[in-house]
């Protein structure tokens, strides 16, 4: 028999679901349209009422963890409707031609780094590759502007790297505003051929929610749980992972993805390719501790390399996709 008590928590419960800035029931991913809902990028000040901007906001006033049951509900259920509907979108791409770049949040538009990621990504996309980031800024912008980009011109390419440039970072008033005005300038491209449409997944999540997520995404599965995202990231990027400067976060995606690769986990091991030569040998020796472990033993089954070259880069994950045809066949 159900008590009075638990009449009441239930009901509790069912009013809070109803009463959270963010729908529990949704089963599609995001966009950028659906997140900043509410945001004019001729009026910065909008971001901080936006939709994005007020979930956040319930995010920490809720708690980030160990929030009370009936919140940890509506989050529990809203995650569960994002993994779905990512799961039907992955399932329209060959999961081999998921390609995943990691790197740090605070590149700035103005490194030479930043323009190297956009045209890897634009690049892959143009042959077919789905682009996965974890959908913040810095590197993770630079992925999805790259994909957005896929099929213009390099002109094209340099004036919207120039209209971004003044506003490097993404604590700058402007970083967001001139990103909606490149992607007005530049609405995304379609293969003329086929008229197929590119697009790029973004996996952000609201635990970094003071990171806003980049609007270049044009698919976006932001979830409150980090673990779930994290591994969704590694996982799904089946065609191997570009791994930019960065800091501790990046540095536990590489060994994360290490451990996967190193017990097969899915089965067989995906390219883990490190930009920045200099970087991941001395600055951050990721690579040299990496490559010393397989030497000796101790990891096995990565395929790793290391490049400051842009086509070494490409023509390393084309040579594996021939590999996994070939292996498949």
């Amino acid at each position: 028999m159900i008590t009075n008590v638990e009449q009441v928590q239930t009901q509790n419960i069912m009013q809070h679901l109803t009463a959270v800035p963010y729908d529990v029931t949704r089963h599609t991913l995001y966009c950028a349209a659906d997140l900043y809902q509410g945001y004019d990028p001729d009026q910065p000040e909008t971001f901080h009422t936006c939709h994005d901007s007020r979930v956040y906001q319930h995010f920490l006033s809720t708690g980030k963890q160990l929030p009370d049951v009936a919140e940890s509900l509506a989050r529990t259920l809203h995650d569960h409707g994002i993994h779905a509907a990512l799961t039907d979108f992955l399932l329209q791409h060959n999961p081999l031609r998921c390609v995943g770049i990691m790197g740090g949040h605070a590149l700035l538009r103005t490194d030479p780094m930043y323009r190297a990621i956009v045209l890897i990504s634009k690049r892959l996309t143009e042959q077919g590759f789905l682009m996965l980031s974890g959908g913040g800024p810095g590197a993770m912008e630079a992925t999805h502007l790259g994909a957005w980009l896929a099929g213009r011109s390099q002109a094209d390419t340099d004036d919207a790297l120039q209209m971004l440039q003044p506003y490097p970072s993404f604590h700058d008033d402007g970083w967001l505003s001139s990103a909606f005005r490149v992607m007005q300038k530049y609405p995304l491209a379609r293969l003329q051929s086929t008229n197929y449409k590119f697009e790029s997944l973004g996996i952000p999540t609201w635990l970094y929610g003071h990171e806003p997520s980049t609007p270049f995404a044009t698919h976006i599965a932001k979830f409150f749980e980090n673990s779930i995202r994290e591994d969704s990231i590694l996982t799904l990027a089946f065609g191997g992972l570009i791994y930019a400067p960065g800091s501790a976060g990046t540095m536990q995606e590489i060994f994360q993805e290490a451990v996967q690769n190193h017990y097969l986990s899915f089965g067989f091991s995906s390219p883990m390719i490190f930009l920045g030569r200099q970087y991941w040998t001395e600055e951050m020796p990721a690579y040299t501790f990496l490559t010393h472990l397989v030497e000796t033993g101790k990891y096995k089954n990565l395929l790793l390399t290391l490049s400051d070259d842009t086509e070494d880069i490409i023509n390393t994950l084309l040579e594996f996709q021939t590999k996994m045809k070939n292996t498949n066949n």
